[in-house]
C-alpha cells in the first residue's frame, strides 16, 4: 500500500492476507516522502486494535537520506516488521543497531522482525548471510529491481531469475523462516498468476507478494494446502498416533513407507491447514 494514498491505508485491513506493506520507498516520489512518513505514523498510531494480518512497513534504502526519519517515526509495538530495501549484510547490521536504540529509548515491548529485500547482484550473492542476521524472520525477492541491476529483460516466464529464487528458497528453508517470491506484475492475468504461484510453490517458496488486492486470492488458492494434500496429512497424523503406541517410529501407509521427515511433511501441511481454518476440529 503506498503510505502516501490515505484511502488504501484505511482499507488495507479487509484483504484475506497474511501481512500488508506500507510503503515509504518505490511507491512514493521523493517529493512526498515526508508526507508518506507521516502519514503512515499518524495512522499506526490511531489504530485501536491489531489487524488480523501482519504489519510491515517498507522502508527507504540505508544507502539514502530517508531511513532514520523513517524508522523514528513508524517504529512503535503497532508493527511487526520493517522491509529493507536492496538489502546486503552491512546494512542488515546497521539496521539492526538502529532497532535496537529505537526499541530502548521509545520502551517498546515488541522486537520488529526485518524483512529483506533481495534486489541486488550484491544481494543474491550475500543470501547465505542475509538469512542468518539478526531480526530476519523472512525473506523477499525482487526481480524488478534485481533484473535492472543485471541488465537484462524481465520476463513473465522468469528464466532470468531462476538461480536467484532457486537460492532464495533453499537458505531459507534451511533457516526455518519464510521465503517470499516476486510479485507477478500484470494485475490483468489472473492463469499467469497461478502459474507463475505453482512454479514459485515446486521451487520451495512458501509464500508470493501481491501488487493488487485482487491477486491476493489467486495466491492463496496456490500456496494454501489442498483438500486431497490435507486428507493424507490427517491420515499420517491418525496412523502416526495409532503406530507410535504400538512403539513404532517407521510405518507402512497405503503401501509406502512413512519416516520421520514424511511426519514432518505432514505435520507443516497440517499446521498451515489449522492456521488457515482448512480443517473442522472435532469438538467433544
Amino acid at each position: 500500500m503506498p503510505g502516501n494514498n490515505p484511502a488504501m491505508l484505511q482499507n488495507s485491513d479487509v484483504f484475506d492476507c497474511d501481512a500488508v506493506i506500507y510503503d515509504l520507498e518505490d511507491a512514493v516520489s521523493v517529493t512526498e516522502k515526508d508526507a508518506a512518513r507521516t502519514l503512515v505514523a499518524q495512522f499506526l498510531s490511531a489504530m485501536k486494535k491489531q489487524p488480523p494480518m501482519e504489519i510491515v512497513v517498507r522502508i527507504n534504502g540505508l544507502d539514502t537520506e530517508y531511513w532514520e526519519k523513517d524508522l523514528e517515526a513508524v517504529v512503535s509495538d503497532k508493527i511487526d516488521s520493517i522491509m529493507l530495501p536492496k538489502a546486503q549484510v552491512r546494512y542488515l547490521k546497521q539496521l539492526d543497531e538502529a532497532l535496537s536504540e529505537i526499541e530502548r529509548k521509545k520502551g517498546m515491548k515488541k522486537h520488529v522482525a526485518v524483512l529483506p529485500i533481495i534486489e541486488l547482484a550484491a544481494s543474491v550473492m550475500e543470501i547465505d548471510d542475509i538469512v542468518k542476521a539478526p531480526r530476519v524472520n523472512g525473506v523477499l525477492l525482487g526481480a524488478e529491481d534485481l533484473s535492472s541491476d543485471l541488465e537484462v529483460a524481465r520476463t513473465k516466464k522468469g528464466n532470468e531469475i531462476l538461480y536467484p529464487r532457486m537460492k532464495l528458497a533453499y537458505a531459507c528453508a534451511a533457516y526455518k523462516i519464510d521465503s517470499i517470491d516476486t510479485p507477478f506484475t500484470d494485475t490483468n492475468d489472473n492463469e499467469g498468476l497461478a502459474d507463475d504461484c505453482a512454479f514459485a510453490a515446486n521451487l520451495g517458496f512458501t509464500s508470493k507478494a501481491a501488487i493488487h488486492p485482487n491477486q491476493v486470492p489467486v495466491i492463496n488458492s496456490v500456496f494454501v494446502p489442498t483438500a486431497k494434500n490435507i486428507e493424507w496429512a490427517l491420515r499420517v497424523e491418525e496412523a502416526t498416533r495409532i503406530n507410535a503406541e504400538k512403539g513404532l517410529g517407521v510405518f507402512s501407509l497405503d503401501g509406502k513407507m512413512v519416516d520421520k521427515p514424511v511426519m514432518e511433511r505432514a505435520r507443516k501441511i497440517l499446521v498451515k491447514a489449522r492456521k488457515y481454518n482448512l480443517i473442522q476440529e472435532d469438538k467433544q
